[in-house]
C-alpha cells in the first residue's frame, strides 16, 4: 500500500523548503523529495557563499515574465520584510550592500539551516538522493513514483528550478511535468549569464582581460549601471549578466563606460593643462589605462598630444567612450547561468496560489515558473514568495 501525506513537494531548494514550512504550519503533513545530496544547493553558493537572501526594493517591475503583472499578488502577500523578520528570528546576522541587496554576514549555509529548522518544527519530511521516476493523477490526488514504492499526495508542489548549472543537478523535469498535465511553456533560455564574442572580436579584446569598468549596459530600452568584467571569452560582472536577461541573438549591446564621468569637459581642459600628454594618459585618469589605450587606438588617437584635439574630435572620442557597442556571438549557456528564463506558462497557473487552474491541486513554484528576476536578491524573493504563497493553499 502507498504511503500517503497531504502534499508531496518534489524539490528541496527554496521555494520548495518554504513552502513546506508553510504547508506544515498549517497542520499538513508534507513530504519533500529531491535528488540531491543535500537541500539547498543553490542558496549555499549564491551570494560568493553569503547568500544574496532578498531586495529591499523588490517590486513587479523588477522581474521578467510574457505576463508582467502575474508576480504582484505573490510578491505583496510576503514581501523582503517579512523574510528578513524570519531570518532575525533565526538570529542570522545580515547586511545590507549596494542597491537594496542583503547577505549573511556568515554563511548561506545559515540560510539553509533555517529553512531545515522551519520544516522540522512543523513535522515536514525531507527525503534526499530519491529518483522520482513519475507521477501521476490518481483518485485521491497524485501518485509519485519513485524507484521501489510509490507515494499518494492529495497535493503535489514542483519546485524543481529550471535548467541553470546543471552540474548541480538541474534538469527539465518541472517543464516535462507540466507538458504532462497540459499546461504550456514559454521558451527557456539561459538568464543573468557571461555573454560571449566572436573570435575576431575576442583577439581584439585579449588585452582587456581581466578588467573591470563601471559602465551603463543597453540592449533595447533597457538599461544598467553596475560594473563589467573583461574575460578571455567576452564580457561578464555584474551589469552584462542583468543585461543578458533582455539579450537575444543578433541583438547588439551598447556600453558607456565610467557613464556618470564627463569625459568631454576633463578631456578640454586638459588641452589647456595637460597639452603635451598623450590622449591615452589623459582618459586613464578616468579608465583603467589598459581601457583608455584600446579605446584611444580605435579612435587613431593613440599617441596624440590632447592639446592637438580640436572639440570635435573630442566629442568623437566621447562618443565611442559612451557608446561603443557590439554584437555578442552567444552567452555561455546555462553551465553558468545563475537562472532560467521562461517555465511555465503563467496563463495557466492561479497568480494568488500558483496552482495549475485546469488541474486542481497541482502547483508549481520558484524558477520553473515563467518569472525571472534581475541580480541582486530578487530571485530568492520570488522563491520564498511563490513557496508561501502556495503553502497557504495546499
Amino acid at each position: 500500500m502507498a504511503k500517503s501525506f497531504d502534499v508531496v513537494i518534489i524539490g528541496a531548494g527554496a521555494a520548495g523548503m518554504m513552502c513546506a514550512a508553510e504547508a506544515g504550519r498549517r497542520g499538513r503533513s508534507v513530504l519533500v523529495l529531491d535528488h540531491a545530496k543535500a537541500p539547498g544547493e543553490k542558496i549555499r553558493i549564491s551570494g560568493g557563499g553569503r547568500c544574496n537572501f532578498t531586495n529591499l526594493h523588490t517590486a513587479p517591475a523588477h522581474f521578467l515574465s510574457q505576463n508582467p503583472h502575474f508576480a504582484k499578488s505573490a510578491l505583496a502577500r510576503y514581501t523582503p520584510r517579512d523574510f528578513v523578520a524570519l531570518v532575525e528570528r533565526h538570529g542570522i546576522a545580515w547586511h545590507e550592500k549596494t542597491l537594496g541587496q542583503l547577505f549573511c554576514d556568515d554563511t548561506a549555509r545559515d540560510i539553509v539551516r533555517m529553512l531545515l529548522e522551519e520544516m522540522r518544527a512543523v513535522g515536514a519530511v525531507l527525503r534526499l538522493e530519491t529518483e522520482i521516476t513519475g507521477v501521476e493523477a490518481a483518485a485521491t490526488g497524485f501518485r509519485v513514483v519513485l524507484a521501489e514504492e510509490t507515494i499518494d499526495a492529495r497535493a503535489l508542489v514542483i519546485a524543481t528550478g529550471g535548467k541553470s548549472i546543471p552540474k548541480m543537478g538541474a534538469t527539465g523535469f518541472a517543464y516535462r511535468v507540466a507538458e504532462q498535465f497540459g499546461l504550456g511553456l514559454v521558451e527557456t533560455r539561459p538568464g543573468l549569464v557571461p555573454l560571449t564574442v566572436a573570435d575576431a572580436v575576442k583577439e581584439s579584446l585579449g588585452a582587456l582581460a581581466g578588467l573591470a569598468v563601471d559602465v551603463r549596459a543597453a540592449c533595447g530600452k533597457t538599461t544598467f549601471d553596475e560594473a563589467m568584467l573583461f574575460t578571455h571569452r567576452g564580457l561578464s560582472g555584474p551589469a552584462i549578466l542583468q543585461i543578458s536577461s533582455y539579450w537575444r541573438e543578433g541583438d547588439e549591446i551598447r556600453l558607456a563606460f565610467e557613464p556618470t564621468t564627463d569625459l568631454g569637459g576633463a578631456m578640454k581642459a586638459a588641452r589647456h593643462t595637460q597639452g603635451r600628454q598623450a590622449v591615452q594618459t589623459v582618459l586613464g585618469e578616468h579608465l583603467p589605462k589598459r581601457l583608455a589605450q584600446h579605446l584611444a587606438l580605435e579612435a587613431g588617437l593613440l599617441d596624440k598630444p590632447v592639446a592637438d584635439l580640436s572639440d570635435k574630435t573630442i566629442d568623437r572620442l566621447v562618443a565611442l567612450v559612451s557608446g561603443w557597442s557590439l554584437k555578442p556571438a552567444g552567452s555561455e549557456g546555462y553551465r553558468t547561468a545563475e537562472v532560467t528564463l521562461g517555465g511555465v506558462d503563467t496563463r495557466h497557473l492561479e497568480s494568488r496560489t500558483l496552482m495549475a487552474k485546469a488541474v486542481p491541486g497541482l502547483f508549481f513554484i520558484g524558477e520553473c515558473v515563467d518569472v525571472t528576476g534581475w541580480l541582486g536578491g530578487y530571485n530568492f524573493q520570488w522563491a520564498w514568495a511563490s513557496g508561501f504563497c502556495c503553502g497557504q493553499a495546499v
